[in-house]
């Protein structure tokens, strides 16, 4: 795990992104998407860091997804930190963020409450 690439600011995991090799996270410069990233565009607009730390509980862009939409509630409830923690914790563990490119097991969710039960204990 990258602790230090964290997360981004649509709640995605660059810390253990496999593409960030390439990418680099949203600030970097290197993000592919960083011109047409709808929640990074949102948070520079409303002057916030991550879409975690906004009062509103939008479905847009990457948002759409249970992945992201789950990371950044537990984020909101949680804590960066204490996300961190967990994502590293569940990695020690064997818990895959990407496998086979996209999927992993963060993305057999199809509800963003046991995503975040499952962020938590690292059990299915």
């Amino acid at each position: 795990m990258k602790r230090e690439l964290g997360i981004a600011r649509c709640g995605l995991a660059c810390c253990l992104c496999s593409e960030n090799t390439t990418c680099g996270a949203c600030e970097s410069g290197s993000c592919p998407d960083r011109d047409t990233c709808v929640n990074r565009q949102c948070s520079r607009e409303k002057g916030l860091s991550h879409c975690y730390v906004c009062g509103e509980k939008c479905r847009k862009g990457l948002l759409g997804k249970i992945k992201p939409y789950g990371f950044t509630l537990f984020a909101g409830r949680y804590g960066k930190e204490k996300l961190l923690d967990c994502l590293e914790r569940n990695e020690k563990n064997g818990v895959v963020y990407h496998r086979e490119g996209v999927m992993g097991d963060y993305d057999e969710f199809e509800d963003a409450e046991m995503l975040i039960r499952f962020i938590l204990t690292g059990e299915k």
